[in-house]
């Protein structure tokens, strides 16, 4: 078996509520990702928009954070808050960065998706990011299987994916919606997978990154 392209690369990983309990796509994709020979340290911050990335942000939902072989990730309640970006990048000596955002720019109840302030949202991360010199692989959104409390459904879903399938250069796209069909993952509340979910999610994440990476491969690490 020939190696993974992710061996020996050093990774950041950061999301929003996806990623910030230790139950969910932190747990198995952050230890896929280790297990392919990446570095990885994996933050979830809930409720956190791309642009909250920027400075330290306050979240009232909780913050999970994963470094290394950790068997779990650490959830925090008090305090939890976003981490800058850049010092992310910098403290992990990252070449790498995977974000998985989309849900809390989706604005699911709304009657429009609000694409200029997705805009200002989705570059002022990618700016950010693109001033380090990391590669950058942005994951979008996944289906629902109901709208839920959310409010989350098919089609804002399927805007939402084209929005950032069009706005997230110099970031490599990863579009989660050609991962599986419409309601085939199970969620608990209309956004939020159940294990079963979270694990072929993750699993369909790292094999689309290893393809983008082989076919736009990061600068390797100083």
């Amino acid at each position: 078996m020939s190696a993974s392209v992710l061996l020996g690369l050093s990774l950041v990983v950061i999301g929003e509520s996806h990623l910030a309990d230790p139950t969910y796509l932190i747990g198995p994709m952050h230890t896929e990702l280790m297990q392919k020979g990446a570095k990885v340290h994996s933050v979830g911050v809930c409720g956190a928009t791309p642009a909250n990335w920027i400075n330290v942000t306050p979240s009232d939902c909780g913050r999970a954070d994963r470094v290394g072989d950790a068997p779990r990730a650490v959830r925090i309640e008090a305090g939890a808050a976003t981490t800058p970006i850049k010092d992310l990048i910098s403290s992990a000596k990252a070449n790498a960065i995977v974000v998985v955002s989309g849900d809390t720019i989706g604005s699911y109840k709304a009657a429009e998706f609000p694409k200029a302030w997705a805009y200002q949202q989705v570059s002022t991360l990618t700016k950010a990011i693109a001033e380090t010199g990391a590669a950058c692989y942005w994951v979008g959104p996944g289906w629902s299987n109901q709208p839920g409390r959310f409010g989350k459904t098919d089609e804002r879903v399927q805007a939402l994916s084209s929005f950032l399938a069009e706005n997230t250069l110099p970031c490599t796209y990863i579009d989660s919606t050609k991962m599986s069909k419409p309601g085939e993952w199970k969620t608990i509340d209309g956004q939020h997978y159940n294990g079963s979910g979270y694990r072929a999610w993750g699993t369909a994440i790292v094999t689309a990154l290893e393809s983008a990476i082989a076919a736009n491969p990061p600068k390797k690490t100083p």
